[in-house]
């Protein structure tokens, strides 16, 4: 167990943060009052390599957990999102949801990075990524700035990445259930099969997760942040024991990647 402000890297930590941080006004007094927050802290672990990963957010926000990862351990190369997915262990199959914690209206071009990285993450934890771009309206049938903001993101990954079996607008329903599927998407490789299911905003994600958690009885393993170097994850604040070894065991996952 480690106190920040009487571990021997403490010093060591203050000094990295400020030369990381100078550049953004952070003096010194300000770094050695940023290292005192166990976030600050633990980020900085992982950074400097002192742990492969870190779990935060039983008893902080989810800003508070990200914003030293956004600060110093920055994102991947070429991508410009962090999002998150939780796997959702259904009775017969395990399906990802995305973004369910992070972004709370993200753009088109955000909507498409999130299917993207969802769809990395699923493929790496051996679930074949098949993406239900998620929408009060299935195909061509709708309108509105709310559809045409996910079409828009579902042509986006596709130019990017035509390998990927993507379909959206889609529905709930035709996205997960194979008659309901055929019926309004006859021929589609996703429809009524979707094994990914990015909602179009954290309204729609956060409450549907938790209903169907609430509802089924459903495990949801989660959230798993993506998008970053390395395995910074976040837990609800309304997390229980078992919810936090769960989120441990996929850091421990991720770290094994890279």
């Amino acid at each position: 167990i480690h106190n920040p402000a009487v571990s021997e890297h403490y010093h060591d930590y203050v000094e990295t943060l400020y030369e990381l941080r100078k550049n953004k006004n952070v003096n010194m007094e300000m770094a050695t009052d940023m290292m005192t927050d166990v976030s600050y802290f633990g980020t900085m672990m992982v950074y400097k390599g002192h742990a492969d990963g870190m779990v935060s957010g039983a008893i902080h926000t989810t800003q508070h957990t990200i914003r030293p990862a956004l600060q110093f351990v920055k994102t991947k190369p070429g991508v410009s999102v962090v999002s998150s997915i939780f796997f959702m262990c259904l009775p017969e199959r395990v399906a990802i949801f995305g973004d369910c914690a992070v972004n709370p209206n993200p753009t088109a071009q955000q909507l498409a990075e999130i299917a993207i990285s969802s769809a990395e993450s699923s493929a790496k934890f051996g679930i074949e990524p098949r993406i239900a771009m998620l929408s009060y309206s299935s195909g061509t049938s709708g309108e509105g700035e709310d559809v045409e903001r996910v079409r828009e993101a579902t042509a986006i990954v596709r130019a990017k990445h035509p390998e990927l079996k993507i379909e959206g607008p889609i529905q709930y329903d035709a996205a997960v259930d194979p008659l309901v599927g055929q019926q309004k998407l006859p021929g589609s490789e996703v429809a009524g099969r979707a094994s990914v299911l990015i909602f179009p905003d954290l309204n729609t994600g956060n409450n549907t997760y938790k209903a169907v958690q609430r509802e089924t009885g459903a495990l949801a393993i989660g959230p798993m942040l993506q998008g970053l170097n390395k395995p910074i994850n976040d837990l609800s604040r309304g997390c229980t024991v078992d919810d936090i070894f769960n989120t441990v065991v996929i850091t421990a996952i991720q770290a094994q990647e890279i």
